[in-house]
């Protein structure tokens, strides 16, 4: 009697043409194929929008890396998802200007806005909210960044127009 166990470790995807194309052309700036590890994660994540462990098993296989070796890199970089996040992903400032200037009666607002907290993604996929420790704009704390736009100078209402004008973009 054979007693062979289906395995459910991941296996790698392929990467699409221009993911390849875009990871090529970040080989040209590095001294070795390895050294594209980040930038490489960041293409995927671009086309993906997040990056899964078959994704990451790509890049590895790709790169000729390991894939413990290239799991460091991702999970050292906060801005690298290794889950699903939201079309928008909230990146608020928890630094220590913008707590003195009221960032922990925001993120209640923020939390109570969308059901969520930091690290979850509200039910309609819509936004994911990430604390980061500093957006460096402590000038204009509170403060906060949706895709490359940075949010100054944050009030409940500011934040429920940033919300309501995001929602719009559906």
């Amino acid at each position: 009697m054979s007693n062979i166990i289906a395995s459910t470790a991941p296996k790698a995807r392929a990467l699409t043409p221009e993911e390849i194309h875009e990871i090529e052309h970040e080989k040209t700036h590095y001294p070795y194929a390895q050294a594209v590890g980040l930038e490489a994660l960041k293409i995927v994540q671009k086309y993906q929008g997040w990056v899964s462990d078959e994704s990451l098993l790509a890049v590895a296989e790709y790169l000729d890396l390991a894939p413990d070796e290239l799991e460091g890199v991702a999970t050292f970089f906060n801005m690298i998802f290794r889950r699903p996040v939201g079309r928008h992903v909230i990146q608020f400032c928890d630094s220590v200007a913008c707590w003195m200037l009221g960032c922990d009666s925001l993120k209640g607002h923020i939390t109570s806005t969308l059901g969520i907290e930091y690290g979850e993604t509200t039910a309609d996929n819509m936004f994911t909210l990430i604390p980061v420790p500093c957006l460096g704009d402590c000038d204009k704390a509170p403060v906060l960044q949706v895709g490359d736009v940075v949010y100054r100078n944050l009030t409940p209402e500011k934040i429920d127009q940033i919300i309501a004008d995001l929602r719009a973009q559906a």
